[in-house]
Parts: structure tokens; sequence; C-alpha cells
């Protein structure tokens, strides 16, 4: 029976030349996977595509003998090149035709502009039998929502994220409730700092990292290492739910890695940064030597940021106030602290912050002073990498020292 069938896995397609020749970024993927996931459904497989039709006709009729919900983003338009509703035809058999009513609305969009519409967009007003057209006001291309005879469904969303993401909040998630889709699910996501990704995962243990339910992944971000645990219920003499299950498995995750979790779910360090300084009512200014400004780009436009200064390693304010000793040393660093009192001075901020990268080999030693109202904290790192990836590396160092000392409060 149509629409009984229970929609618990998932493949994305991504359709369009632009995509594969690297023209175009795909976001519409990972914003729908996403979702999906949220709604407890498991996405198999993602697949980028070119306009070719017998590639995309192969991807839809392989994709809908896999799994239960196929959605599709791209290949809508009017031009020869968008196939994406010649390939739905194709894969399932059926023939598509001009719908009067997607005709009469198309033709409207030009005549109340004055204009004659060009015959090639009239392809846009096609459905096939089994589909129903998704209304899309931002645009002339109508989504389909196809119902299989088994229950399994193709979502066909134009491209462009502006058309797409409306569609899909305002018709077909909602739809896909209605059907149940997906299933009892849970997850929960450590944020890391001062750890790289194949020290977490030997922390972790294989055991940890292989086992089917719960999942335990990492994940090596730009910010951050992640760790998620993700889970769904267990069998039925377990009784368990996919709660009880990751609350479980993230008690150990957290008991192994402690030290090195600064936040949790997608906490950016901005926020978790203005968070701490708002507990204790205070502002920060910030002056960096040698970062590019890498420190005030992570942080971004925030309120608390009194001052954000970033300085050439060879800018007379850099060379004047040089460190007293090799920054390798815990001990006073006169001339990047004299810095962070000038900028705190000068923003008029409670909380003064000095940064400094220096190439250390083939990485970069980053020096930070945090001069607070009632201490001073110096701390030098290692970061990996030099270079650009390294000025990128030590704003995150930078970033982990500040959260770390504000955190430890008065």
């Amino acid at each position: 029976m149509a629409g009984s069938r229970a929609l618990r896995t998932a493949e994305l397609l991504s359709i369009g030349t632009e995509l594969t020749v690297g023209e175009t970024r795909d976001t519409n993927a990972g914003d729908l996977a996403r979702r999906l996931t949220e709604l407890g459904v498991e996405v198999r497989r993602i697949q980028a595509l070119p306009d070719d039709l017998a590639a995309v006709t192969g991807a839809f009729a392989d994709a809908i003998d896999r799994v239960d919900l196929v959605v599709s983003t791209g290949g809508l338009g009017p031009t020869p090149d968008d196939l994406t509703r010649e390939a739905i035809a194709a894969a399932i058999g059926e023939s598509p035709a001009v719908d009067p009513d997607l005709e009469a609305w198309l033709r409207n969009l030009w005549s109340r502009r004055g204009m004659a519409m060009p015959e090639m967009n009239l392809k846009q007003a096609w459905l096939i039998p089994s589909a129903e057209a998704l209304p899309n006001p931002n645009g002339t291309a109508p989504g389909w929502w196809v119902g299989r005879a088994d229950g399994r469904v193709v979502v066909a969303l134009p491209g462009p994220p502006r058309e797409m993401r409306p569609i899909w909040h305002d018709d077909v998630e909602p739809r896909l409730r209605e059907r149940g889709a997906g299933g009892e699910w849970a997850s929960r996501t450590f944020r890391l700092a001062g750890i790289g990704e194949s020290a977490v995962a030997d922390l972790l243990g294989e055991a940890l990292l292989r086992a089917p339910n719960p999942v335990v992944a990492t994940y090596a971000r730009a910010d951050a290492v992640d760790v998620r645990v993700s889970a769904r219920p267990g069998p039925a003499e377990d009784g368990r739910s996919a709660s009880d299950i990751v609350a479980a498995t993230a008690a150990d995750v957290e008991r192994l890695l402690a030290s090195y979790i600064w936040a949790e779910g997608e906490t950016s360090w901005p926020d978790a940064i203005g968070a701490a300084l708002a507990d204790l009512g205070w502002t920060l200014a910030a002056v960096e030597v040698g970062t590019g400004g890498s420190f005030a780009a992570l942080t971004g436009d925030r309120e608390w940021l009194r001052l954000a200064e970033s300085l050439a390693t060879d800018a007379p304010a850099a060379v004047h106030h040089g460190d007293s000793v090799d920054d390798q040393d815990e001990g006073p660093i006169g001339g990047l602290e004299a810095l962070a009192r000038n900028g705190r001075d000068v923003g008029g901020a409670d909380v003064g912050v000095g940064i400094r990268v220096r190439a250390r080999g083939a990485d970069s030693a980053v020096t930070v002073v945090v001069v607070l109202p009632d201490r001073v904290h110096r701390e030098t790192r290692i970061a990996f990498l030099g270079g650009a990836q390294g000025r990128l590396r030590a704003a995150t160092t930078a970033a982990h020292i500040v959260l770390t000392q504000l955190r430890a409060g008065t």
C-alpha cells in the first residue's frame, strides 16, 4: 500500500555539471543531510552528478532500489541540460506531460510583467502521473513529490539554495513528518582542543570506535576536533532508548577526554568565549603579532571584543615590544604583556590578550599572555605546521587558552 512504507533510509543526488567540475560548491547536500539526520533518517549516500541523462537516470534508478527516500537538488531549470524530470520519468517508467495548472501559473509569472513566456520554460510545468508539484514562491521551477506504489518517495528540489530551502522547510519536511519518517535517534557532540584526531582515536580505542550502536565518530574540523556519539534504540530485549545508549557512552567519552573538551554541539569559539565573558561581566581586547589577524577573524564582530589589532612581526610596535626572553620559556614575557595591557587600556576592556606567533622548525610557536583584572597568565604552545596553516591553528590555540583562563574566573 502506497504511503505505508517506513522512511528510514535516504540518498541525496546533487545534479549539475557545475558541481562536478568544481565551479559551484554543493551546500545543499550538507543542509539536507543534517535535516534528515535530525529527523532520524539515515543518509546512506550522497552523489554529485553531471548533466548527463544516462548518468542521472541510472543514479535515480539505483537509489530507488536501495533506499526509502531519494532527494535530489538541481536540474529543474528550463534549458536542455536540465534533465532531472526526464531522468526520474525514465527511472520509474512514466511519461511527463504539461500540467494545465502549472502552465497557467508559469505564464502568469511573465504576463504580469508584460512579457511572453519563452516556450522552453514549458517543461517546468511537466508532471508525471505519480508526481505532485511542490510550489516554488522564489523561482520558476516547481519541485516534485513522487509517491511510489511500494511506499518509496522521490523528492526533486531546485538547486539554488534560496529556492530549495523554503520548499524543504514549508512542504517537504512537514510531509515527511506526517509520514512518520525516521525513527527514535539521539546524539551528542563534544568539541575538543589541544589534541589531534589520531590522538583522540587512540584514547577512545578501537572497540569504542567500531561499535555499531552507538556510533562514535571523530571529525577534524577547521576550528576543533569533534567527537559525535549517536544511537538508535537497542533490541527489544535490551529495552534501552536511544537517549539512554548515548548517555552511557557519552559518559565514557567525557571521562577519557575531559581535559580536552571545551564545548558541546555546534558551539563556536566566539560563542564560548562570549558566554564566559558574560558570566563575569567582562569585555576583551586582543593584540596579535605575526598571526595575520587570525584570532580576530575567528572571533568575528562581537560586542565583547572592544579592540582587535594585528601587527606584522617587523612593525615598529612589535619590534619595540619584543619579548624579553625566548618564548620557549615560561618566564616573564614583558613585551607581549605590555602590548596586551596597552590594548586593554586603549579598548577600555577588562581583559587584555597578547598573541605572538613565531616559526619553530616546521611548526609554529604560539605565545599567549592573558591580562586579567587580578592576575596575568603566560603560556606557549606549539601549533602543528607553519605558514598560513600555522597561523590559523594559532587562533584556536589562543582561543583555548583565553577560554580556559576566563572559566577559571577570579
